[in-house]
């Protein structure tokens, strides 16, 4: 594949950040084969944001012919306290309903679940033994305790928040990730960018060279608040990363916030309540979580199919031919937000259809099962 098109494909939607595309075009050049990495805690259940959202860019990766790699972290789940902080029980999430979730939106997104490398890191550390820690040191050493402290964020947490010392060791650790797998295209959402940037900054002295980093858009929670938005649009403004990396704390769809998330096994009921009671200002399109849904998950699933309002009302309907006609109207107060809800409700229900057969019988509906009687005795 030329160069144009795998840039095309990484460069897709949801993709906010490349850093940088000089370096990645580089490597195309001297033809130096890329190797992909995306890092995820084990953490609960599975969402849009960490399903689909994460899983089409490995799909849009696959199609430019990258190697990919889904990285499923125990050992930092364990350290995040996920689970109940239950390390036993976070490798048995792993390897069950987790993975499955993750390969079923993989092949919900036009990816192939078999040519994805599932790898858990405990299994890995193993494997490649004390070259993990002499990573992690080398990584250390070359970190200031400040820096370590500012990038709990990739944790989901902030740096007020009070720590462990397990906690300053997260960072480190996924940053040896990176050059233990030898990854030269690290990815993930917008909220992972401090670990990136220091393997970025020391990569090159440390390891023998630079990565490239790609963040995709981080998917809001339904129930977002505006202050917050608006906090995180500022710091944006600013170019203030560092606010804008605690506010993504804030702001995105959350596992422990549960009616914040669309669930992709979630049933046909289950998804219309939650669309229906989510945050969705009239005439606000910036900090619209029921517009993000369009505009990130179901605008790649329409191909050549127009968006189509009922109005409840007068029973109309009107067709819009792209995202930006739709965002036009709801500006100008043409779509209600109900009618717009209904729509982006059963077009969810259509999409995470295959997910839903999937986790109702066979091995999917065991570990479902299983999954739900973990969250049941962890609540």
């Amino acid at each position: 594949m030329d160069v144009e098109m795998v840039l095309h494909y990484v460069k897709l939607p949801p993709t906010e950040e490349l850093l940088t595309e000089e370096r990645l075009n580089n490597y195309l050049m001297l033809g130096i084969p890329l190797n992909h990495y995306i890092g995820l805690e084990i953490s609960g259940y599975v969402h849009l944001g960490t399903g689909l959202l994460c899983m089409q860019k490995v799909a849009d990766l696959q199609k430019a012919g990258i190697k990919t790699t889904v990285f499923l972290a125990d050992f930092h789940s364990w350290i995040n306290r996920k689970l109940g902080g239950n390390l036993e029980i976070i490798r048995k999430v792993a390897g069950g309903y987790f993975k499955e979730a993750l390969k079923a939106s993989i092949l919900i997104s036009g990816g192939d679940p078999e040519k994805t490398n599932f790898v858990l890191g405990s299994e890995f550390y193993e494997k490649i033994g004390r070259t993990y820690l002499e990573n992690v040191i080398k990584i250390a050493m070359k970190t200031t305790l400040s820096r370590m402290r500012r990038s709990i964020s990739i944790m989901g947490r902030k740096k007020e928040e009070a720590l462990y010392f397990s906690d300053l060791l997260y960072p480190a650790m996924q940053v040896a990730d990176i050059f233990s797998l030898n990854v030269n295209l690290a990815h993930g959402g917008m909220d992972q960018r401090k670990a990136h940037i220091i393997a970025i900054e020391i990569g090159e002295e440390t390891f023998g060279y630079k990565p490239v980093a790609l963040h995709h858009h981080i998917l809001m929670g339904l129930n977002v608040r505006k202050e917050d938005y608006l906090a995180l649009m500022n710091a944006m403004k600013s170019n203030n990363y560092e606010l804008m990396e605690d506010k993504l704390v804030d702001l995105k769809m959350s596992k422990s916030k549960p009616d914040s998330a669309i669930f992709i096994h979630d049933s046909e009921s289950e998804i219309k309540r939650k669309i229906l009671n989510a945050f969705c200002p009239p005439k606000e399109v910036s900090y619209n979580p029921i517009m993000e849904l369009v505009k990130y998950v179901i605008m790649r699933h329409l191909k050549d199919e127009c968006i189509e309002i009922l109005n409840q009302k007068t029973n109309e309907r009107k067709k819009y031919g792209n995202y930006e006609e739709l965002e036009h109207a709801y500006i100008n107060g043409e779509i209600h937000p109900l009618d717009l809800k209904l729509y982006v409700a059963n077009k969810l229900i259509e999409i995470l259809e295959p997910a839903r057969k999937h986790f109702s019988s066979g091995y999917g509906a065991k570990c479902l099962e299983e999954m739900k009687e973990i969250m049941s005795r962890s609540n």
